[in-house]
């Protein structure tokens, strides 16, 4: 349905109405959230795996981060529109929509979660042993180990993780198009609980064509 614009700042193909701050702000809004929830797991799987795991564990639990980065956009989607929308959305602020920003940016901070896991894992693994042992030596604890050594050693590589993942994060389509809740058309918001559309939505609903844009 052609939804009114009115005055109101927004993106509208169909009223020839192009606000590309409306686009702009919802990517950002994704990007944020998501990697605020890829950050924290991705880091801290990456330490666990690094520098506390047994070999056993870690056999068992670096397949499943390698198969999870493998699963399919679309099939996080899903999971967006039949799980996290109305376990997330509906409880959390009492609402009837299962669709969202936050949405969005959860389900995205889920699936790049394992890439931003895997490389820092090889960047904290590749910093030398001996460092470990100098700390040690010296009396510090494990933890006191991984925070004031290992992970200023690894950090380039953390950071590159984390520019890896937020231009995976920013260019997801899918996970976008399905679970942000506008199709092709939307207001401008601020609020992550809102409806939006970030820049990827809205170039996959143009570019399926229609006879009124």
């Amino acid at each position: 349905a052609l939804i009114d614009s009115g005055k109101a700042p927004g993106w509208y193909p169909r009223n020839d109405h192009f606000d590309i701050p409306t686009v702009v702000l919802g990517t950002l809004i994704v990007s944020v959230v998501s990697i605020l929830v890829a950050g924290p797991l991705g880091l801290g799987a990456a330490v666990y795996l690094s520098e506390y795991a047994s070999p056993r564990a870690r056999r068992l639990v670096k397949p499943v981060l390698e198969v999870l980065a493998g699963v399919p956009s679309v099939v996080f989607g899903f999971f967006a529109l039949r799980v996290l929308g109305p376990g997330l959305t509906r409880p959390l602020f009492d609402t009837t929509q299962n669709t969202s920003l936050l949405v969005t940016g959860v389900t995205i901070g889920v699936l790049v979660t394992p890439l931003m896991a895997s490389v820092s894992e090889d960047a904290l693994r590749a910093v030398p042993g001996s460092l470990r042992e100098a700390s040690t030596g010296l009396g510090a604890r494990r933890s006191t180990t991984v925070t004031k050594v290992v992970v200023p050693a690894a950090v380039s590589g953390i950071v590159a993780a984390l520019i890896i993942s937020v231009s995976r994060a920013i260019g997801e389509t899918m996970v976008a198009a399905l679970a942000s809740g506008r199709l092709g058309q939307s207001p401008r918001t601020w609020d992550p609980r809102d409806p939006g559309l970030p820049m990827t939505s809205a170039m996959a609903q143009l570019a399926q064509g229609s006879d009124q844009v």
